[in-house]
């Protein structure tokens, strides 16, 4: 593992069992490193298994197959004190700032719940360590004593940005933090997270189905398809010169501002639905709805190879 890699992801496979004899790939061998101080988008289609994938990654969901290792430990063989000391090392903001803060519980002890845990704190400091915490994210200290339901949404996800940035973690799953929220606060959010991690020196994963966004945050972006990455590249060349047919079908996909010149564009539709993950087809997923597929396609499943400087592509055309 490169001493440059905060996480690296190894041939990772998470099955859930779907009745007696059915098997759901929800992952299915998924390689990628995440550098120290860097944000890796990852993208697709609903149920392309990005959430799967990240809770995996932290650990909430046991792996079915493969490694993951954060700073250089397998994350899934971690005894009792090295998994406490990764929790705090490693933080979650969730895709529903209604449902993941509790609501009995007031912003400052929310916020406060894992500091009990990981660190050791006076009553004073406590407090102090709480309203920094609040300024940090754009609120204000008298929002401490408030509860959840008197939040507004956007309000509601900057208390879940502090609460997960109250252990001092250097490692944050933002697992579509912005899906949940109005159109208007999504660009606050990201900037926000964007200046959390100059200031913090923090690594993301970022994962989202917005490709404006990922654009906006990220420095590397992976492109996963049915529990697979299909593509991975830095943020510049993989909207500039998308390779894998998928990813050119989705970087088309991207609205432009400007009526003239949405009105002409080529756009790439895709034919056909998802297919299972139950069942997934022989050779390449992706080869029934793809419009350059060849007889060795449905054969043989392509592997994620470098077909250029830091650019991998799984494809047979390439």
């Amino acid at each position: 593992m490169s001493n440059n890699n905060l996480i690296e992801v190894v041939d990772l496979k998470k099955h859930f069992q779907v009745g007696r004899n059915a098997t759901l790939k929800a992952v299915d061998g998924v390689s990628f490193n995440i550098k120290k101080g860097e944000t890796l988008g990852l993208v697709g289609e609903s149920g392309c298994g990005k959430t799967t994938c990240g809770r995996t990654i932290l650990g909430i969901y046991k792996t079915t197959g493969g490694h993951v290792y954060f700073d250089g430990k397998d994350v899934h063989s971690m005894n009792r004190s090295e998994k406490l000391n990764f929790k705090s090392r490693a933080q979650i903001i969730f895709q529903d700032p209604y449902a993941s803060l509790d609501p009995r519980m007031t912003i400052g002890d929310i916020i406060a719940e894992g500091m009990d845990v990981h660190l050791s704190f006076r009553p004073a400091e406590r407090r102090e360590k709480i309203e920094d915490l609040l300024n940090k994210v754009g609120l204000n200290s008298e929002h401490r004593l408030r509860f959840p339901h008197e939040l507004s949404g956007g309000q509601r996800q900057r208390i879940g940005i502090a609460r997960a940035l109250a252990v001092e973690p250097e490692f944050i799953m933002c697992d579509e933090p912005i899906s949940a929220l109005d159109v208007s606060i999504q660009a606050q959010i990201v900037n926000l997270l964007i200046k959390l991690q100059k200031e913090m020196g923090l690594t993301y994963l970022f994962i989202s189905h917005d490709l404006s966004m990922v654009k906006h945050i990220s420095d590397r972006v992976g492109v996963m398809y049915l529990g697979s990455m299909a593509e991975l590249a830095s943020n510049k060349v993989l909207y500039e010169k998308p390779l894998h047919p998928y990813t050119q079908a989705l970087i088309s996909a991207i609205p432009i501002p400007d009526p003239e010149v949405e009105e002409k564009r080529n756009r790439i539709k895709l034919e056909g639905e998802v297919p299972s993950p139950i069942n997934p087809p022989e050779g390449c997923k992706f080869r029934q709805r793809c419009m350059y597929a060849e007889d060795i396609c449905g054969k043989v499943t392509p592997i994620l190879k470098e077909v250029d400087k830091d650019h991998f592509v799984a494809c047979h055309l390439f």
